[in-house]
């Protein structure tokens, strides 16, 4: 059974400079099958990396990291972990910023997330928080120590999602968004195949 969730856009950016993780916000964007003009992490494929283990680094590959979503509630809720007044998508070099859709980071591979203007996006998976995007809270508050190092337990499962594009269209800042959750069965690899 399909579940349908309803929330809205509460930010849009794009991370223009390949050199920065940081984000900056704009009234909307153009999403192509690429992803968001204009995004350093824009394009069809992507090199391999530290998330892509299987891989050797620097192969080329599918990219399914066009999109970084993140929630109001979560970034709260990591704020609130960390002992900081608030928390900025931007810093964490985020596409959009959703408001009012429980437990974002938990939602399944292959929810979709419809906007009114045409654009589609796929969940790929967590986006698992890590010290570079803790860094750049840490640069926001240099005189909080530790902030880099404590960001990956603080952010654990409310860092937000990864995803691509579906369908192409525009989203801006003050949309609806309809997600739409798979059914979810889990599989455990049975003990006497697991490696």
């Amino acid at each position: 059974m399909k579940q349908t969730l309803l929330g809205q856009v509460a930010r849009v950016m794009v991370a223009p400079d390949p050199d920065s993780l940081r984000s900056r916000a704009l009234p909307q964007v153009r999403v192509t099958f690429a992803g968001f003009e204009g995004d350093r992490h824009a394009g069809l494929t992507m090199r391999s990396g530290g998330r892509t283990p299987h891989y050797p680094r620097g192969m080329e590959i599918r990219n399914t990291r066009q999109i970084s979503l993140v929630s109001v509630e979560e970034l709260d809720g990591i704020a609130a972990a960390l002992n900081i007044p608030e928390l900025l998508p931007e810093w964490l070099g985020a596409n959009l910023l959703l408001r009012g859709i429980p437990r974002l980071s938990f939602l399944p591979p292959g929810t979709r997330l419809f906007f009114p203007q045409d654009a589609v996006l796929v969940v790929e998976g967590e986006n698992h928080p890590c010290t570079t995007a803790g860094q750049s809270i840490q640069a926001a508050y240099p005189a909080i120590p530790k902030l880099a190092s404590a960001f990956p337990k603080a952010g654990l499962h409310r860092r937000g999602l990864v995803g691509w594009v579906e369908r192409p269209g525009v989203i801006a800042a003050g949309d609806s968004v309809r997600v739409h959750v798979p059914p979810q069965r889990l599989y455990a690899v049975p003990s006497e195949l697991a490696e």
